[in-house]
């Protein structure tokens, strides 16, 4: 076995700094703090975008092509999921890359629809003066609801980490932590974009994302 590099800094970055804004996102609504609420969801939206551009440009793990597979190949990673085996898997495997499609779809869902909200009072998202009334109210509407979809989303996620943890001895959290991970020999480690390649799509993202909240 040899120590593999499989997730860069960016992508763990992202990751966990995703985990803790959509915890606070859930927080600050539950709280009524409605103008942390929206600052927490422009942040999401530059994280997503910020995210697809790396499925394109980014690292080799974090590229769509390399871990998206058919939904029957999927299907066949998960029955053979209490099959006890070396983890020799390089990046997402079949059915997590799934899971990240739909994840960062139901993230993108919430954040369109997080645009044009409004709470009948003095908070309204940035996209609301194109909209009609109704159609805000509709946006609202939706974005309260789809929220539980993410959440299921997230459930779901944990679960699959403790179930690999238990029946397969396979700990995915830690290489995502320190990105590491002990591999075959003969495992090929995955290309690693520069670093300043991260900066400077995140700073495009959130340059993106500023124009949506305060220009338009």
């Amino acid at each position: 076995m040899k120590r593999v590099k499989v997730w860069d800094g960016a992508t763990r970055l992202f990751h966990w700094v995703l985990v803790c804004l959509l915890g606070f996102a859930w927080l600050s609504a539950r709280k009524g703090w409605l103008e942390w609420h929206m600052y927490s969801g422009y942040a999401v939206g530059a994280l997503l975008l910020f995210r697809i551009a790396r499925g394109f440009i980014g690292s080799e793990t974090s590229r769509f092509t390399q871990f998206l597979a058919s939904p029957f190949e999927a299907l066949r990673h998960l029955l053979h999921l209490t099959k006890r085996e070396p983890d020799e898997q390089v990046g997402h495997n079949a059915a997590g890359g799934w899971m990240v499609i739909v994840m960062l779809l139901l993230i993108a869902v919430q954040v369109i629809t997080g645009l044009g909200t409004n709470d009948d009072i003095t908070n309204d998202a940035p996209l609301i003066k194109y909209l009609s009334k109704d159609s805000s109210d509709t946006l609202t509407f939706l974005h309260g609801r789809l929220f539980t979809f993410i959440q299921i989303a997230v459930v779901a996620h944990v679960v699959a980490i403790a179930a690999y943890l238990i029946i397969k001895r396979h700990n995915l959290v830690f290489p995502m932590l320190h990105g590491h991970k002990d591999l075959p020999v003969e495992s090929k480690a995955p290309h690693m974009a520069p670093p300043v390649r991260a900066w400077i799509v995140f700073a495009v993202a959130a340059a993106i994302m500023y124009f949506v909240s305060e220009v338009l």
